[in-house]
């Protein structure tokens, strides 16, 4: 694993709004601009991915996921 694959930048039409980070027991997600408690742990990539688009609501476009 090199230092790059251990973090995912969301990125929507407004700038970034989240970040994925690869933790031991899974994928951990932080979402920009909410309260501590917000993001969460998930078992796959996938999984921490549909978990940062759907905390940005049900209409917003899916964010793009940049390697950081």
């Amino acid at each position: 694993m090199t230092q790059n694959d251990g973090t995912w930048v969301a990125v929507g039409p407004a700038g970034a709004v989240g970040a994925i980070h690869r933790a031991p027991d899974g994928f951990r997600v932080e979402l920009y601009g909410h309260r501590e408690g917000r993001g969460g742990l998930f078992p796959s990539l996938e999984s921490a991915k549909g978990a940062v688009h759907a905390a940005l609501g049900p209409l917003a476009a899916r964010p793009e996921f940049h390697p950081h």
